[in-house]
């Protein structure tokens, strides 16, 4: 017979931090002690970027939600704590990654069983957010949604199995009518109108505001309480905008006098005297696939009149009477339904009554009883196999050995203008001013940090602003064309840059647009990648080709469909493939006769437009350049050896062995991962780990190239010694090779089931 559950583990945001699944996670854990008091409940939190909160004792491990690092440590202390059951409460919002596919790697490395609470199930996903969403499903013994309609979306678009899915309302405190509620809030005698919940341009409280005049003409003592300070990650981005236009438009309205917004979180008994005083609760919202909704539960529970818009889980919480639904951004009809409540006491009460004998389903008891019963499920059909995590030669689930990301020496080559190109051992040297190669490296690079996720977004927003204030400032509108070099007096050297600098700069922008979650940096990106593509029809330069075709398959990340780009990238493709074909040979299977510098980007440019255009050439040809260009660059004892710049590859000719740069490495690096993603063959991980080791000091002098003290990167290998200057292009190479190996480590964990 099995044990009953003795400890619990909760993992979701949890109070003092201000949203509400913080909020569901404290009451739900709070609600099982209750009912059960012989289980040991522990929490791990998640924090959001650069916070820290003043935790209750419960709370065990907080995880940074960037920190991918973080996770791992989580399922380790989870597996040493002998927990029996893992209660996850799911939204995409509150995990690091790519749609929060931080949490897949923790949830991989568990050997308990995992319920998952789905706080959101989308109809309509991103590829992102359906891969998580599918992992997750995979990784779960049991799936909570707490609507029907999330039951269906499980069923139908997520192929979820029926008999794993759990059907458990949200929670909802009792609260008792207390005739003193409104005197205790300076309401006594009024008829109260409450919406609360943290505030966010979706709760369409604006229409509730334009609804006011014609309801004050009728009750003029009515008082609407908007209950909730702004959400956090809303006042992050637009500061108290939303708030400030509510005010501002209850005044010009002339209702102000009538409308008291209690700018704060209140805690759970503040809120229950807030309920047991209102008369008329409203969730107007705006979103119509919301399927749950705390404040629209909490005012069912309660046994309130309602009135919603017809959101999904409004629609079905409130259906056989127990609310009252109106149409969308109809104030109106607000205020007819809510004129018609207060003229009829009776109406309003039973509409009460039917929401609380439905709602006392709802209630917290109710409710942990459930969950309990979803444990004891997930334990008794839990399978230990599902969990086993993919292991390979040289690259495990975890993303063991690998630095962390450190941007200080970035940020010292880095002034008001942009990032300088060249240092003095560590120190820049302003003599050789700027580049536009290197400023769309650390473009690049920000747009990379900013999607794998960062506790110090304020850092690379301002660096990214300033990357690309110089890729601006270098376009010249009048010739299509991009400036290269820079002095360090802010002098443009040129009329106009290389082909390879131009590339590159559409690389970036592209990486911008299909990455960046910041609007005005993605349009000015957007602007100058479709200004400056058109030149590059004209290039003779096969790495100006390959790097404007990687830049244009991120941009289509964003913007599929779009002809334009489709177009110069089917072209460009088709150069580079024919220069393959029409250059290659049984022994040297290259796009030219000279083996060169940047040389692994040509291959990549092929792979990653092959697979999006689906040409089994291109990928074939892809594939056999990079398998050649790999065994050229591999030394007698088996370490990667970057052909050397000091007389590169002549076909025909012996290999230069040194000096060896950084930005070979990188490409290589970045080259098979393109390769894993298009084969799906794992043998192709560990030919990047093979080259990314080249930093750390698997190479020909055994030294490491990387410099752990400063953040930097030297700049290469000599036949006697390394180059102890950490110069730009060398840095962000080894960055950007480091961030490419860590997301391809946790993709491995979030995309093998």
């Amino acid at each position: 017979m099995t044990r009953p559950i003795a400890r619990i583990a909760f993992l979701g945001t949890h109070l003092p931090r201000q949203c509400g699944i913080a909020t569901f996670t404290t009451d739900l854990s709070a609600a099982i002690g209750a009912e059960f008091p012989g289980i040991d409940r522990i929490v791990l939190a998640m924090n959001d970027p650069g916070q820290r909160h003043a935790y209750p004792p419960q709370v065990r491990f907080e995880l940074p939600e960037n920190d991918s690092d973080a996770y791992l440590r989580a399922a380790d202390f989870l597996n040493v704590n002998t927990v029996d059951v893992l209660s996850v409460q799911h939204e995409y919002g509150i995990f690091g990654g790519k749609a929060g596919s931080h949490l897949l790697t923790m949830l991989r490395a568990l050997r308990t069983p995992i319920v998952s609470t789905l706080h959101t199930v989308l109809g309509e996903p991103n590829d992102n957010q359906q891969r998580v969403m599918a992992q997750l499903a995979t990784l779960s013994d049991r799936l909570v949604v707490m609507s029907e309609h999330g039951a269906a979306l499980l069923r139908d678009r997520y192929a979820v199995p029926e008999a794993k899915i759990d059907l458990i309302p949200h929670g909802s405190p009792e609260v008792p009518p207390t005739a003193e509620a409104k005197e205790r809030l300076g309401v006594d005698g009024r008829p109260v109108l409450l919406t609360f919940g943290l505030l966010s341009p979706d709760k369409g409280i604006e229409y509730v505001l334009d609804a006011l005049p014609a309801i004050l003409e009728r009750f003029p003592d009515t008082v609407y309480i908007v209950l909730g300070a702004t959400h956090p990650h809303v006042k992050e981005r637009h500061g108290e905008d939303y708030r400030l236009s509510l005010e501002s438009r209850s005044r010009e309205l002339g209702v102000d006098a009538n409308v008291i917004f209690h700018n704060r979180f209140v805690s759970a008994e503040e809120l229950t005297d807030f309920l047991a005083a209102a008369d008329i609760c409203l969730t107007p919202y705006l979103q119509p696939e919301q399927i749950t909704s705390g404040a629209l539960a909490y005012a069912v529970g309660a046994g309130k009149a309602v009135i919603s818009t017809p959101y999904r889980y409004a629609s079905e919480l409130l259906a056989d009477g127990r609310g009252v639904l109106v149409p969308w951004r109809d104030a109106p009809a607000l205020a007819s339904a809510v004129m018609d409540l207060l003229a009829d006491d009776d109406a309003r009460r039973n509409l009460g009554l039917r929401a609380a004998a439905f709602g006392h389903g709802m209630h917290w008891p109710s409710v942990a009883q459930a969950y309990l019963a979803s444990f004891e499920r997930a334990r008794a059909g839990h399978a230990e196999e599902k969990r086993t995590r993919i292991i390979t030669p040289t690259l495990a689930g975890r993303p063991a050995g690998l630095p962390d990301l450190n941007l200080s020496h970035l940020r010292h080559l880095t002034d008001d203008t942009g990032v300088l190109q060249h240092a003095r051992y560590s120190v820049p040297r302003y003599e050789d001013g700027y580049c536009l190669d290197d400023n769309a490296r650390a473009l690049l690079l920000m747009a990379s940090v900013e999607d794998s996720g960062t506790d110090e977004r304020a850092t690379v927003s301002a660096l990214a602003g300033r990357y690309l204030a110089f890729v601006s400032h270098a376009f010249d509108r009048d010739s299509g064309r991009f400036r290269n070099f820079m002095s360090f007096g802010r002098a443009w050297t040129e009329a106009h840059g290389s082909e390879d600098s131009h590339g590159r700069a559409l690389w970036a922008l592209g990486a911008v647009v299909g990455r960046s979650d910041t609007p005005g940096t993605r349009s000015l990106a957007g602007d100058l990648f479709h200004v400056a593509l058109p030149a590059v029809l004209d290039f003779a330069s096969p790495r100006a080709w390959a790097y404007t075709l990687i830049g244009i398959d991120h941009y289509l990340d964003a913007f599929r469909g779009d002809r334009s780009v489709e177009t110069v990238r089917s072209l460009l493709a088709e150069r580079l493939l024919e220069l393959h074909q029409r250059t290659s040979g049984p022994d040297w299977c290259w796009f030219e006769d000279c083996v060169t510098y940047c040389n692994a980007r040509l291959s990549e440019a092929l792979l990653v437009s092959g697979a999006r255009m689906q040409r089994q050439s291109m990928l074939d040809a892809g594939l056999a350049s990079l398998a050649w260009l790999l065994s050229v660059q591999r030394s007698p004892e088996g370490h990667f050896a970057p052909i050397g710049s000091n007389g590169f590859l002549e076909r025909g000719a012996a290999t230069a062995q040194f000096d060896q740069q950084p930005v070979e490495a990188a490409g290589v690096v970045s080259a098979c991962l393109a390769a894993h993603r298009s084969t799906g063959d794992v043998a192709w991980l560990g030919r990047a780990r093979w080259a990314f080791d080249w930093f750390l000091g698997r190479n020909d002098l055994r030294v490491s190239l990387y410099d752990p003290s400063t953040g930097g990167c030297r700049d290469g290998l000599h036949a006697d010694r390394a180059n102890e200057n950490q110069g730009a292009e060398s840095t962000l190479s080894f960055l950007q090779a480091l961030l490419d190996m860590r997301a391809a480590q946790l993709a491995v964990v979030a995309t093998h089931p």
